[in-house]
Parts: structure tokens; C-alpha cells; sequence
């Protein structure tokens, strides 16, 4: 009689632990006027992150303090009166959470699988956008399917998204990496078709598959909203261990000698090299990407990079 494999703990994510993101949802914002000068999410970055908009209210008498910038010039000529437009701020600005829970995120080394942590900062997002006051909905993008959960500002929406997500992850240990540019063809049309302009968009992957389909697919989204990457990584995919070691992907294995130096330096260079490529491209479209380990926890990483209100 056969046994399952045992699998160590953080390897899958449950519902609770998600649930649990509501209470470390706080000390950081996605809002670009809430950004210290130094994060990632300010600086060059402001004038593209546009946070919430303004809705014109109404026009009524100027009174002194007014900005004149907003005087109605037109309404003033006509009633020889000075007269002022009155906005207020967006009441809500939707954001859609795409989460990669595909089979290279299956790995960690140390504490947490990539996939994990995806879905916790996927977690922690919802929950702070929920206590902003905005819809939030989520695509998940797995090896054997994609679901797509609407933006809506209620938490059943929010339990919705984390019970696909929790699904899919628990189905890692089985799945079979698929074709990775036609299945970004299909996430981009499901995307279009929903999205149409002034979302934020926060995709959580690990991007180790840099093809021009995916760059292509992000500029085009981001033409009319924002676009924030969060890359998460596993340390050892950059830095090996000075050992032999056996890595493996359930069909394939192959032994590095983490004792022989150029392997070492070879596997840190292509690293970094990959992603700073990366990295450039996406400053052309002035799209920031946040940088996420799986060894400390999402919510310390998270309010380090976006400390805000």
C-alpha cells in the first residue's frame, strides 16, 4: 500500500492563514500621495502611480482661499460673478490582483514556497485595499486552469479570491507546467475584457520567464492603468549553497557543484542580470517592481517597501 508524500510545513497555504493577513494589513498603502520620497512606489514612479482621481461635484461662488486654478471662468464671464469648480476625491478606484501559482513557483529552500508567499501578499493586498475603500478582484494563473474573481468591495468577494487561490496551490503538488505564452494569451484577454482604464493592477509572480509576450502584455495594460510587479524569489536561485547539490523538477534532475566557484558566480550573474534586464524594461513604462524573499515574513517585507499611512 502506497503512502502520499509528506510535505513539510509551508509548503501549501490554508484559508485561515489567509484569513489571518487581515489583522498585518495595516502600516503600509498602495496609494501614490501616501509614499515616503524613498520607496519604491515613489519618486519617478508618483506621476505614473495616480491614486485616486477627482469627480467634479459642482460650480458655486468663489470664496476667498479658493484655489483659482479652479475657477470657471465661463460661468464667471456670463454671470459677472466669480464662480468656482468644486471635486472631490474618487469614492473608490478598482484594483485586480493577479496571482502566479504556477508550478515554478513550487520551491523554497528555506521557510516558504514562492507560491506561498505570492498568496499571502496576495492576501495582505486584498485586505488593504478593502480598508481603502475600493473593490479588489483577482485573476489566479495555475498549470490546469485560470480563475477570475470580479473586483466587488465585500469581504465574500475577497474569501472568493482566497478560496481559488488556496485551491490552485493545494493542486501544485500534482500539475504539469503548461505553455507558458499561451497561457498569458488567454489571462490577457479575460484581463481586457474586464479591465478598462484607471485599475491598479498588482501582479505577484516570480517572472523567471522574461518573454517579449509578457513584456508586450504589460505595456499595452499599462497604457491606461497602473501596473505594480512584485517579484518573488527564492535566495537559492540566486546564491547556491558551496555543496553538491541534486535539483529537480519531477522528471529531470541535474547536480550542481556549489563547491566549484564559476558555478556559483554563474548562477548569481544570470540571476541578476535577468532581472535587472527585466527591470530596465519596466522603468520604460514607469512601472515599479517590489523585490519579495521567502524567508521573511510578507508582512515585515511588505511594510519596509511601502511604509505609508
Amino acid at each position: 500500500m502506497s503512502s502520499k508524500p509528506a510535505y513539510p510545513p509551508d509548503v501549501f497555504v490554508s484559508l485561515n492563514e489567509l484569513l489571518g493577513m487581515e489583522l498585518l494589513a495595516k502600516g503600509f498603502s498602495f496609494l501614490a500621495k501616501k509614499q515616503r520620497v524613498k520607496s519604491i512606489l515613489g519618486g519617478k514612479h508618483a506621476s505614473k502611480l495616480r491614486g485616486r482621481g477627482l469627480d467634479f461635484e459642482e460650480v458655486r461662488n468663489y470664496v476667498a482661499g479658493d484655489d483659482i486654478r479652479n475657477i470657471d471662468w465661463k460661468v464667471t464671464a456670463r454671470t459677472k460673478k466669480t464662480h468656482t469648480k468644486v471635486f472631490s476625491e474618487e469614492k473608490e478606484r478598482p484594483v485586480l490582483i493577479v496571482v502566479d501559482q504556477s508550478k515554478s513557483m513550487f520551491f523554497g529552500s528555506q521557510k516558504y514556497t514562492k507560491s506561498v508567499v505570492a498568496a499571502k501578499l496576495a492576501a495582505l493586498t486584498a485586505f488593504r485595499v478593502i480598508k481603502e475603500g475600493d473593490r479588489v478582484g483577482g485573476v489566479v494563473f495555475a498549470d490546469n486552469g485560470i480563475d477570475f474573481v470580479l473586483p466587488k468591495r465585500n469581504k465574500k468577494n475577497v474569501l472568493q479570491f482566497f478560496e481559488k487561490i488556496v485551491e490552485r496551490n493545494h493542486q501544485l503538488k500534482d500539475s504539469n507546467p503548461v505553455i507558458f505564452e499561451e497561457a498569458l494569451k488567454e489571462i490577457f484577454i479575460k484581463i481586457k475584457n474586464v479591465v478598462t482604464h484607471d485599475y491598479l493592477i498588482i501582479i505577484i509572480s516570480d517572472f523567471l520567464r522574461y518573454h517579449p509576450e509578457l513584456i508586450k502584455f504589460i505595456s499595452q495594460i499599462s497604457k491606461h492603468n497602473d501596473l505594480i510587479l512584485a517579484k518573488v524569489y527564492d535566495p537559492m536561485e540566486r546564491t547556491i549553497p558551496n555543496e553538491k547539490i541534486i535539483a529537480g523538477d519531477g522528471i529531470k534532475q541535474l547536480v550542481l557543484d556549489g563547491k566549484n566557484s564559476l558555478i556559483r558566480q554563474k548562477i548569481t550573474s544570470s540571476f541578476d542580470e535577468n532581472y535587472n534586464n527585466f527591470k530596465s524594461q519596466m522603468r520604460k513604462y514607469r512601472i515599479p517592481i517590489i523585490l519579495v524573499d521567502t524567508i521573511v515574513e510578507i508582512d515585515e517585507q511588505l511594510k519596509e517597501i511601502l511604509k505609508g499611512n
